[in-house]
């Protein structure tokens, strides 16, 4: 406690004996230190570790374990993408495709977990609209890349990343449910899309006729 020889009754303020035993018991439960601790491990959901996480996964209703699919490597011509993060690999250095794989559930550590509950949080409150949806994926993924949302139109909405996302970043946006969307809005993701090979209008940075190809449904996610 702080000026702790304040709350000593007069006829003990001059004892050594009990003053050393209080300014020890002091120094051990600084209480100072520990609202400090408790403020960087729990409270602060930027730093917060652990079981810290974990209150606010429980506040936010998001589990740490995820399901994420498993990426392996498949033979195939350069120009293929699958939209699965898997690579596409030459003559005797990886099989053939066959079929999607098992998923596999994961205990997140806590630098995904927390942008999973930070994600989670965001969509708790979101009012489901572009702008807001905007703000939500550059909040969370924009220090990697240029990310947006489309409204494509027919009751469909899409994610656009132009970088590739990791297994557990994949996972987050297509099997945490922890993405907000208005009801009965179809979701789908599309990433890594290269603006300097894909055909388009170029309002979206896209190139001209003879510049670059369609971009392939191969790269589409459909969100669950």
């Amino acid at each position: 406690m702080n000026n702790y020889r304040e709350t000593l009754l007069a006829q003990y303020a001059n004892s050594p004996t009990i003053t050393g035993i209080i300014e020890r018991f002091n120094d051990c439960i600084d209480p100072s230190v520990d609202l400090d601790q408790f403020f960087e491990m729990i409270w602060n959901i930027e730093t917060a570790q652990g079981i810290g996480l974990d209150f606010w996964g429980k506040v936010v209703d998001i589990s740490r374990q995820l399901q994420i699919d498993q990426e392996l490597d498949y033979f195939g011509y350069d120009e293929a993408f699958t939209g699965t993060g898997s690579n596409i690999q030459p003559f005797n250095q990886a099989p053939f495709y066959n079929g999607p794989l098992a998923t596999q559930t994961y205990t997140l550590s806590d630098d995904a977990y927390r942008k999973l509950i930070m994600l989670k949080a965001m969509s708790n409150v979101s009012d489901c609209t572009a702008p807001s949806m905007n703000r939500l994926l550059n909040f969370i993924f924009g220090n990697s890349g240029r990310c947006f949302v489309q409204d494509v139109g027919d009751m469909q909405m899409r994610f656009v990343f132009e970088f590739d996302l990791t297994a557990v970043e994949k996972a987050i946006l297509t099997r945490s449910n922890a993405i907000a969307r208005p009801t009965g809005v179809q979701l789908t993701i599309i990433i890594q899309l290269d603006t300097s090979a894909t055909f388009g209008f170029a309002e979206a940075g896209l190139q001209p006729f003879d510049q670059g190809v369609f971009f392939s449904e191969g790269g589409i996610i459909h969100a669950s």
